[in-house]
């Protein structure tokens, strides 16, 4: 528990690589639209929404995968 960065309030990891918090995110909030969007009916802006969540979960990952791969060569140096 006392790593830098291991569930710390502060977020440092978070500030390190910005990209995954946000793509967290973005994720949520799209799923949350696309949800009240099914929920009122709006059948088609919903489908949409859920192809825009499958993308940002994409761009997450990617960024997840990032963040490990520079972890892994900048603790080689």
């Amino acid at each position: 528990w006392n790593r830098p960065g291991a569930l710390s309030p502060g977020g440092s990891r978070a500030s390190q690589a910005p990209s995954f918090p946000a793509g967290c995110l973005c994720t949520v909030g799209v799923l949350a639209y696309g949800i009240i969007c099914f929920k009122k009916g709006n059948t088609r802006r919903s489908q949409l929404m859920m192809r825009a969540r499958v993308l940002a979960q994409g761009f997450t990952f990617a960024a997840l995968l990032g963040g490990m791969v520079a972890t892994a060569i900048k603790s080689r140096q």
